[in-house]
């Protein structure tokens, strides 16, 4: 369990790093899938994993001058609440519709992604400030 956590954690780090993604995005799937987590035990897993990895990330990344630390306060002071209104609602419901919800999220964050890259590669890259 000790060596499948470890390479969890070193490929979420890489990804994180480059992709931007991480926490819920790479954490569940791989606690469910290799280490056999159930998901309302892999998504409270993932919560605290996601510690040090946003804190590492975000630290590097604001060297560079890339991170919006009014915005990124705001949002995260004020998703608290949502936090804590989500776990009572995750362990009242039926795992298997937690399941279905993450998967449904997955994918459509994965369509966005797709949609927006497509209009890219067709359109050019947008006007960056």
């Amino acid at each position: 369990m000790i060596a499948g956590a470890i390479l969890i954690g070193i490929a979420a780090g890489l990804l994180s790093g480059l992709l931007g993604v991480g926490g819920g995005a790479l954490f569940v799937p791989a606690l469910v899938l290799l280490l056999g987590l159930g998901q309302v035990e892999a998504e409270a897993t993932s919560l605290l994993a996601i510690v040090p990895v946003a804190a590492v990330g975000a630290w590097r990344q604001q060297r560079y001058g890339n991170v919006r630390v009014r915005e990124g306060l705001t949002i995260g002071l004020l998703a608290i609440p949502g936090a804590l209104a989500g776990v009572v609602l995750v362990n009242v419901l039926p795992e298997r519709a937690t399941e279905y919800a993450f998967a449904v999220l997955l994918l459509w964050i994965a369509w966005q992604l797709s949609r927006s890259a497509l209009r890219e590669l067709r359109e050019g890259p947008a006007a960056r400030p």
